[in-house]
């Protein structure tokens, strides 16, 4: 047992000794701008573009739902935003500006 335990540990020793060592080609410590470089391809695999937007989206920009509107509102008026945080959106609004 004793045995097999020492050859364990002189084992995993050298295996952090040559894990460990420095490159000899590398004289700094810093990568060079050289290795960080990627490929074309695997930065456009990284970084996506913007998808085009579909009507639908269009025509949410131009008009809002009337409940955002709504909170607009709420949140402009500090004492409303102030319940709204405290009671929700719906009660602190009706309380205000009444049924909506």
């Amino acid at each position: 047992m004793r045995c097999l335990l020492a050859s364990l540990i002189v084992t995993l020793t050298l295996a952090m000794l040559c894990c460990c060592e420095n490159d000899p080609k590398d004289t700094s410590g810093s990568p060079s701008a050289a290795s960080i470089k990627i490929t074309k391809e695997v930065a456009n695999a990284f970084v996506k573009r913007q998808k085009r937007y579909h009507l639908y989206k269009r025509f949410s920009q131009h008009y809002p739902n009337s409940m955002e509107q709504l909170h607009e509102r709420c949140e402009n008026f500090p004492p409303c935003g102030y319940l709204a945080d405290q009671i929700g959106f719906s009660m602190a609004y009706n309380h205000f500006y009444g049924r909506y």
